[in-house]
């Protein structure tokens, strides 16, 4: 593993514990079972789907499974890009915006 890869896992320990993965997980399948039971609601609750929006939320759901399963990638290129710090952001803001 490279220094960076080692640098970029230690800004990880902090979020890397059950419950964070839980509730990376938690997150990650209710966002994708509101775009599945009701693509439209969902689109209005959330301000709509957009060229920002959706391609942010299709990435962190994915990111948060990759987290939530305990999955560690070795570049750290890939542990940026499946970084919870990201994705649990934007799933707890999507879900602020889905309930208030």
């Amino acid at each position: 593993m490279s220094n960076l890869a080692e640098q970029v896992a230690k800004l990880h320990v902090p979020v890397d514990k059950a419950l964070f993965r839980v509730l990376s997980l938690v997150l990650g399948f209710y966002h994708v079972a509101m775009v599945m039971w009701d693509p439209e609601l969902y689109s209005n609750s959330i301000g709509g789907f957009n060229a920002v929006i959706s391609p942010l939320l299709i990435w962190a759901i994915c990111s948060s499974m990759v987290f939530g399963i305990g999955f560690k990638p070795r570049n750290w290129y890939w542990q940026v890009l499946f970084s919870p710090y990201f994705s649990l952001a934007i799933l707890i803001y999507l879900t602020v915006l889905r309930l208030f």
